[in-house]
């Protein structure tokens, strides 16, 4: 029995929902992410460091009466407050560093911080104007911003889905053609506590997408539902509670559904990988946070100079006294502690933590301190400077392609069923998505390797250089501009001599 044939008993009344419901979950081929692990691994305060039973803080015996005076004990992470007497509690140090945040913010930018592009041959008026639409579509949704939330939800928490869907509005002619619709999106995500479950057949082609989320309604019941989407109806089942209590057989399917689509294409885009972006680091960062938090509890004992002294001191000078003497007798002896190797080894470890974290996630570090001296660097000095980067967006372009040619495939499904004048062009038009890894240009450079291979002629005209500047609100007043002043001084008047 197929998914749809066990959907629709269900939908019947000859099906029990539970039972639909388990075999959807199953139709997963990889695990669930672990999205409370990832969550707190993605936000600094979450991470071990500052978890006070992974790194208790320290008792300090303050009773000048003890035998153990000045000494340091461990707190006992197992109890809420100490009920020792004599002791005062000494905080320790806690440097969470937000890592895989830089990771996943570098790998977002590089990935979509340029526009999509979109390649297509329309070959008639048809194939323009469905073009043009899809193109509407995408500013009204704003796809820039739409590209790097889906590209940030992947990255953090290893899956993401996209929904399109039509709503009511008022007659318009946005797309190029009268209609009451428009096109909007939803993106359904771990990050906003969703949890996906897309049912792939044997040949791993998906042929249903659920959505399990909990919310409080306006009757104030919190309630827990999971939705289905095929290529020909969407289902919606609801219970009362979270979804620990979604195991029983309490479910039950929400009014007016199922709804029937009628585009004949699944309305949700998937995208997986196998792990976050940090995922092979993970351990290095925990050692970073650890060193720095265990060097900065050094140097709150040990950065201020300590003097030992050999003999006996008669007297100390003032505090902020400048010159002053420290007065001892004979033989007496004051010498600095000073560290010989142990700071350089830390700072060794350190810096090869950091460079093996950047180099194995593929993350270039453009801090300020390393850019500051480069200096003027070439277009090719740059695209090496990046190589690692842009491999990566390579890689990240084997789920990319796939998911945005199926978003194009989904909105022509839509405009082919909102204006079947449209159902051919839609069918025969072929557009295909490129993303470019962002990279600063070197347009000095390129202008030069142009005009060299345009035999150092002009290649391009005045009024897309003033274009392209950007400087002008008005290309053509600009133009105006610049022929009146060059006009001005090639011009003269002749007046009487003078002798």
């Amino acid at each position: 029995m197929t998914i749809e044939e066990l959907l629709a008993k269900v939908a019947k009344g000859e099906g029990e929902i539970t039972g639909a419901i388990n075999e959807l979950r199953n139709g997963r081929t990889t695990p669930e992410p672990n999205t409370i692990q990832y969550a707190a691994q993605y936000d600094p305060k979450l991470h071990d460091i500052n978890d006070p039973l992974k790194r208790p803080d320290k008792l300090v015996v303050v009773d000048k009466d003890s035998d153990e005076y000045g000494e340091v004990k461990n707190i006992n992470p197992n109890v809420e407050e100490t009920t020792e007497q004599g002791f005062r509690i000494e905080k320790v140090a806690r440097i969470a560093l937000g890592m895989q945040k830089l990771i996943t913010k570098r790998a977002v930018a590089f990935t979509f911080g340029n526009p999509v592009a979109y390649n297509a041959n329309p070959t008639d008026e048809k194939e323009k104007a469905l073009l043009n639409a899809i193109k509407r579509v995408f500013y009204d949704v704003k796809e820039g911003t739409l590209n790097r939330r889906v590209a940030r939800s992947l990255y953090s928490t290893t899956e993401v889905a996209e929904l399109w869907y039509p709503v009511e509005t008022d007659t318009h002619e946005l797309y190029g053609f009268k209609k009451n619709i428009k096109f909007k999106v939803a993106i359904f995500s771990p990050m906003f506590g969703d949890r996906l479950y897309p049912y792939f057949d044997e040949a791993r082609d998906l042929v249903a997408f659920s959505r399990q989320f909990t919310r409080k309604d306006r009757d104030l019941v919190t309630r827990t539902y999971f939705e289905t989407y095929t290529k020909d109806n969407h289902y919606l089942w609801t219970c009362k509670g979270l979804e620990t209590a979604t195991s029983g057989n309490n479910w039950e399917m929400v009014d007016g559904y199922p709804k029937k689509l009628t585009i004949g294409k699944i309305p949700v885009i998937y995208a997986s990988q196998p792990q976050v972006e940090w995922e092979d680091v993970q351990s290095l960062i925990d050692r970073l946070e650890k060193l720095l938090s265990n060097f900065a509890d050094t140097n709150d004992y040990h950065a201020s100079p300590k003097i030992f002294v050999k003999g006996s001191i008669k007297g100390f000078c003032r505090k902020g006294e400048a010159g002053g003497i420290i007065e001892g007798e004979d033989g007496a002896e004051a010498t600095y502690l000073s560290w010989q190797n142990a700071p350089e080894s830390v700072k060794l470890e350190i810096d090869t933590l950091l460079r093996m974290i950047y180099t194995i996630t593929q993350t270039p570090d453009i801090s300020f301190d390393t850019v500051k001296g480069i200096g003027a660097v070439s277009g090719v000095a740059l695209k090496l400077l990046f190589m690692d980067a842009h491999l990566k967006v390579q890689d990240k372009n084997e789920v990319f392609a796939d998911y945005l040619q199926r978003r194009i495939n989904v909105l022509k499904a839509f405009f082919a069923e909102a204006n079947l004048d449209w159902k051919q062009a839609a069918d025969h038009l072929i557009i295909e998505p490129k993303i470019t890894p962002y990279i600063i240009e070197d347009e000095l450079s390129k202008i030069n390797i142009l005009q060299a291979a345009n035999g150092q002629r002009q290649i391009a005209s005045r009024r897309a250089t003033v274009q392209r500047l950007g400087w002008a609100d008005d290309t053509d007043e600009e133009l105006k501009e610049i022929e009146a002043d060059e006009a001005k001084e090639s011009s003269y008047q002749q007046g009487e001599p003078t002798f």
